[in-house]
Parts: C-alpha cells; structure tokens; sequence
C-alpha cells in the first residue's frame, strides 16, 4: 500500500472538496503572495507553508491529477513503496469483471490485458519519462485589482498610475530556477534518472511521472534569488488610462502585466476594474445624469426660467407654471458620453419646491391672502376612497 500525502491538499489551499477552478486559482493566488519566500525572507516556516500550497496547487489545478487524487488519496511523493524500488505494474487481486470484455478485444488486437489497462490509466499521467526531460511552458496567472477614482475622472478620462504586485521572471536564472542558469544538474534520487516511478493504489500498481523531477530525471541547484520559482515578487508601477465615460465596475485589460509564466511561457493579463467616488450633486445611472434642484414657491407657481448645473457647465431649464415638487424635466444630450455608440445621455432634473421661513408680517398677511383666494384641500383626494 502507498502512504498517503502528509498533509491534505484541499486545507492546505483552504478550499472544500468541491471547490471549482477559480476558486481554486484564487486561493493559491492569495496564499502563495502571503507566504513567498521573498516576502517573508529568512522565515523558514513560510517557506514551508509556500512549498505547500505549491504542490497542492500542481495537484488540485490539474483535473487528471485532482481526479487522481480524490478517487485514490494521492499523488505525491509517496508515490514509491516503502523500502524503495519500483515493483512491476502488478493487477493481481484486482476485480476486472467489469471489463472482462476488454480483456479479449485487448488479445485480439494484439496487445496484452495490462497494456490495455495501461492506456486507460495513462489520462491520469500523460507525458512522462523522456518526452517530458523538460517542463512545458505554463501561462502566468491573471491579476484583479480594483482602482477607486474620482468622479470626473471618470467622466472626462484620466491617466492613473498603479502600484501592483507581480511575478516577474528571475533575472538571476533567466526564468529557469536552476543555479547558473541550468547549466549543472544532478541525477534524480527518487526515479534512478528514468523520470518515472511506481504508485500504488491497492492492489494495483502502475508507472506514474516522478514528482520530484517532474519528469526530468534530473535535479537542477536552486537558484537562489528565486528558490528555484522561476519568478521573483516585485511591485510595478503601472500607468493606466481610463477610458471618458467609464462606468462603474468596468474592467479594463492590460495584457501582459499579470504574472510572468512558468518555464518560459507567456505572461498573464491584469485587469483593472473600476469604482468611481460619488459626486456631491450629480448621481450617474448609465450614461444618465440626474441631479435635485431646489426653486422657490413663487418659481414653481408662476413658472420661470432657471439655471441648472450640467457636467458641462450651466443650462437653462424652462419651469412650467405649476410646478409640483418632485417633478422631473429631462435636459436632452446633456449627459455622459458614451465611448462605444458615440452617443450622450440626457440630464434629469427633478425639482424641489423650497418654503422659505416667514417671520415678518407683511408676508404673513400675503400668504393668509393667498390661501383665502385658493381655498382647495390638497389632501382631498385622500379621504376619498376610505
């Protein structure tokens, strides 16, 4: 029987069994930030905790390792029996009633019973031995961060520069982890040099890629700028241009900033999403403007023209007579403009009627006059259907 890993990937990434991908994704991405090896320099127990949730992540980000890993408890360094060695892919004791039928297809084909069990466990180990001496070049991760700005910023565009922390290839190594560039390597101890070893599952045993080579069958030294990584923390500064009439939550895509990838291969993308300040007076909704504008009872009863604020500067607005508080008017092209459809919004005013304060007498009577000469209940209409 194999020994099963010495720590659960699942907690080490802490994630359920059922976590997706993403999810997946996004915690060895928090994790690994937190405990790399060049953020928390000389601490040996984050270097653990890194190396961790690196190979619980090779593993569980892989569906064919992850599927290995669920059905049978492993896929790991414990791949090798106890005592070493590397027993021969062994069925016996193993129920093939279920695929009898296969047995005898596999015979008349020309090929062996085993050999055709081999092709249907190789899903789980695909490119071992020598056809995988060198890892293949893996695409660095996307990054998410989120940008506030302020709000007529995003109305007129601007220009902002972002501090964001990325894995950048190692200069030291030049990306390939090794100490000299790769040029020394050591044969691996585990597999003899073959890039292979035997794992276990019960009964059955079967050649899988060994997992301290990666298929390599050789050990290259560290190097030391980046444990071997490949990639190295750094924080960059990155300008980025905010489109005019961006909205809330829009996410922008600069490629090529997100993590540099793994042997070699292309890095990700960054995107950006954005989250506007509010404005003291204009509230956005789309490319709507809307906006509350305070007139006088006199303004609103007699009707009159009034000056509003635009985001371009001021209008004039025509107030009917009669106007109620709470009514709104619609100022046509007066809103955002949109990037794609080259069109602009409207601006919505809605007015609110404002009673000023009496405290002379004179007013007093002017008012008392005007209620005697408009006697009707505005609460009327209230009582009507009770």
């Amino acid at each position: 029987m194999a020994s099963t890993p010495k720590f659960d990937y699942y907690e080490a990434l802490g994630v359920g069994r059922k976590a997706k991908a993403e999810e997946i994704r996004k915690a060895y991405k928090r994790l690994a930030r937190k405990h790399h090896p060049d953020v928390n320099p000389g601490d040996k127990s984050a270097e653990e905790r890194f190396k961790r949730v690196q190979e619980a992540y090779d593993v569980l980000s892989d569906p064919k390792k992850r599927q290995m890993y669920d059905q049978f408890g492993f896929y790991s360094e414990q791949g090798v029996p106890p005592g070493g060695g590397a027993p021969n892919f062994d069925f016996s004791g193993f129920d093939f009633s279920d695929v009898s039928g296969g047995a005898e297809r596999g015979r008349r084909a020309g090929g062996g019973f085993g050999e055709n069990l081999r092709d249907m466990f190789s899903q789980f180990f695909p490119g071992r031995g020598a056809a995988a001496a060198e890892a293949a070049p893996q695409r660095g991760e996307d990054l998410e961060y989120e940008l506030r700005i302020g709000f007529w910023d995003a109305i007129r565009g601007a220009v902002k520069r972002l501090s964001v922390q990325r894995h950048e290839q190692c200069h030291t190594c030049g990306g390939s982890g090794a100490a000299g560039g790769g040029a020394s390597a050591a044969t691996c101890p585990q597999c003899n040099g073959s890039g292979t070893v035997t794992q276990a599952a019960g009964a059955m045993r079967f050649q899988i890629s060994c997992p301290r080579c990666r298929g390599a069958g050789k050990l290259r030294h560290a190097c030391s700028a980046c444990h071997g990584d490949g990639r190295i923390l750094r924080t960059d500064a990155i300008d980025v241009r905010i489109p005019a009439g961006t909205q809330e939550g829009a996410r922008l895509r600069i490629p090529g900033k997100g993590n540099a990838g793994a042997a070699d291969g292309v890095a990700g993308d960054l995107y950006i999403v954005v989250r506007p300040e509010p404005h003291p007076y204009f509230r956005r909704q789309g490319d709507d403007i809307h906006i509350s504008v305070p007139v006088t009872v006199t303004e609103a009863a007699l009707g009159s023209k009034i000056e509003v604020p635009t985001i371009d500067g001021q209008a004039l607005l025509r107030i009917p007579p009669g106007t109620q508080s709470g009514q709104k008017f619609r100022v046509r092209e007066r809103g955002v403009l949109n990037p794609r459809t080259g069109r602009r919004g409207d601006q919505y005013v809605e007015v609110q009627i404002h009673v000023p304060r009496v405290v002379d007498e004179r007013s007093k009577e002017i008012l008392r006059e005007l209620a005697r000469l408009n006697p009707q209940d505005p609460r009327a209409q209230l009582f009507t259907r009770l």
